[in-house]
């Protein structure tokens, strides 16, 4: 339980210092945020992607946690979509960002001492970085290229199979895919060059954090009045129905119970990941939702999660 408790605390007070960092230096706020996103986007993230896959054996956590990450993601996304588009009459080019931001949980950042600390075991969040920066991200991105492309009414000069390859083969898919490569032929970076790169790894979360705090400057919390009710509902399907639809996948159809149980609904349990408001920025779309809801889950997951370890413990 401590573990847990630290886990959230250290990702709060990261938070904390970005919005700190933006109240004592505003007039620095908006250059220091425009060059982090593409300093993590480009170089930090897919380093920390690459780190994580290589040093992790691919064979012996591929099996029933991936499988049960991705159905349970793509379940909620589609959901969420669905209901968002007959209930709130979403427009088509939010969609992505607002499904991606119900789905796509925090497993780099604080999965990872959460798995070691409540699981003993890092298996289950490599799955779900295996499901979701493998399969999940791809996808999305593809979305995005596309919601950007009609936000902007179809208006550029490059054909729509160039946006979506050069979307896809984005440097943190290219990162991840040659780390599991890495992973499953057993190589490894001479120490010279595994160093730094690790180095470099090191600083994604932090930044992300960082910026994720810096956003949140000068903005009012569920200030749009006509987002309050999505922005209600996608937090509830991130805290609440992932992790339930996950229980009940893990317990039900795969037949896990003990501490692969709780590992599975631990990672589904996280909040949504701050990737989410940064592809959100890397391709311009409306940012209101993802940011929310990035922002509800982070405080609201605390109690889940320790309801689920409580439980299922």
């Amino acid at each position: 339980m401590q573990g847990v408790l630290q886990g959230f605390a250290i990702v709060l007070i990261l938070i904390g210092i970005g919005l700190a960092t933006s109240v004592a230096l505003p007039g620095k706020r908006e250059m220091i945020a425009k060059g982090l996103t593409p300093l993590i986007f480009y170089i930090t993230n897919p380093a920390l992607m690459f780190v994580l896959l290589s040093g992790t054996d691919l064979r012996a956590v591929i099996g029933v946690f991936t499988p049960i990450a991705l159905i349970t993601a793509v379940l909620t996304g589609g959901l969420f979509a669905l209901i968002s588009k007959l209930v709130f009459k979403t427009p088509t080019h939010r969609l992505p960002a607002a499904a991606m931001s119900t789905s796509y949980v925090n497993a780099g950042n604080i999965g990872v001492p959460l798995a070691l600390y409540a699981v003993g075991s890092t298996n289950p969040v490599v799955s779900v970085l295996i499901a979701q920066l493998l399969i999940i991200a791809p996808i999305y991105l593809c979305m995005f290229a596309l919601a950007s492309r009609a936000q902007r009414g179809g208006t550029e000069s490059q054909p729509l199979g160039t946006t979506i390859v050069k979307s896809v083969a984005n440097p943190v898919t290219i990162a991840t895919f040659i780390g599991a490569v890495f992973s499953f032929f057993n190589w490894s970076l001479p120490e010279v060059i595994h160093a730094p790169v690790q180095m470099l790894g090191d600083a994604s979360i932090p930044l992300m954090l960082m910026a994720f705090g810096m956003s949140l400057y000068g903005q009012r919390p569920l200030s749009d009045k006509s987002l309050r009710g999505e922005i209600y509902v996608a937090t509830a399907f991130k805290v609440l129905f992932m992790p339930l639809l996950a229980w009940l996948m893990a317990r039900f159809v795969f037949g896990l119970d003990g501490v692969d149980l709780l590992g599975v609904v631990i990672m589904a349990a996280l909040p949504t990941a701050q990737n989410v408001l940064l592809f959100s920025l890397q391709f311009k779309l409306d940012v209101a939702i993802p940011r929310e809801v990035v922002l509800t889950s982070t405080l609201l997951t605390v109690p889940t999660v320790l309801l689920a370890t409580f439980l299922l413990g």
